[in-house]
């Protein structure tokens, strides 16, 4: 089925992306072991597939741009400081929820330009949803390999609205929800960067994350949030941007999806940050 937008680059991608989730796939029906890294996060044998056709399909389509990826050595900030444009990679984002079985990770592959998510494309492996972006393009979701290809867009802001949630990383924020979206909104529990890609379809208004999280874990949603009319703020109101200095976390954001709102003045009204 061919795509109703013209961007080889962005199709290539997310030709990649499904083949990357074949290779989860192809672990996730079987029994696997989990190790713990560093940091405790857990560690499989999908993510490094993932990493290794990921790896070896970008240096194919774009062989003179770096990769910064969350399962790869990562190189030093002097060496990035120089960099213009690079790719930035989860190859699967939310281990906990795979390791759970709940089918809700995700495959994101980002590319950034002078800071900014310019391209993205997020793979749900078992359900088959992909959303596509680049910069000028538009949003589009695409329900399974070979189907038709869906634009998509947030919405304004409803009342009473709908926060998207992690399901693996709680915490207690319900009094700053309740002074952003009011008393009576509802919590959509979901994992991975699939929060973002709800918002872009319409079906939740905000994302807010207090607590740490990763650039890849967050660009090529970003992308595709944007593309489709929302944003994603840190906690003063200013959108995201990447590869900023020595560390690859990223603060404290919240995601929405009616970009139009004076969110500033609502995250100040909020006591935040």
């Amino acid at each position: 089925m061919s795509a109703p937008f013209d961007h080889a680059l962005l199709l290539d991608i997310a030709s990649l992306a499904r083949r990357a989730g074949e290779a989860i796939l192809d672990i996730y029906r079987q029994d696997f072991d989990v190790e713990l890294k560093d940091d405790r996060s857990p560690l499989t044998a999908a993510d490094l597939a993932a990493q290794t056709v990921i790896a070896e399909g970008l240096a194919r389509i774009e062989p003179a741009l770096p990769l910064v990826s969350e399962e790869a050595s990562q190189v030093p900030w002097e060496q990035r400081r120089t960099w213009t444009r690079h790719w930035l990679v989860d190859p699967l984002d939310g281990t906990r929820e795979f390791v759970k079985r709940n089918g809700e990770f995700t495959v994101n592959i980002a590319l950034i330009h002078n800071h900014e998510p310019v391209l993205g494309v997020v793979l749900a492996p078992v359900t088959g949803d992909l959303y596509a972006a680049a910069r000028g393009t538009g949003a589009w979701w695409q329900a399974e390999e070979g189907g038709d290809w869906e634009r998509i867009s947030t919405r304004e802001l409803l009342r009473p609205a709908i926060a998207a949630g992690s399901r693996s990383h709680g915490g207690s924020q319900e009094d700053t929800l309740r002074r952003l979206l009011g008393a009576d909104y509802t919590l959509q529990p979901l994992g991975s960067s699939l929060k973002f890609c709800l918002l872009a379809r319409g079906g939740a208004d905000v994302y807010l994350r207090r607590g740490p999280t990763s650039e890849w874990d967050t660009a090529a949603a970003q992308c595709v949030l944007e593309e489709a009319g929302g944003a994603v703020l840190d906690l003063h109101g200013v959108p995201l941007r990447y590869d900023r200095g020595e560390s690859l976390l990223n603060p404290e954001f919240i995601a929405v999806g009616d970009a139009g709102l004076d969110w500033r003045a609502k995250l100040c009204d909020a006591g935040l940050p």
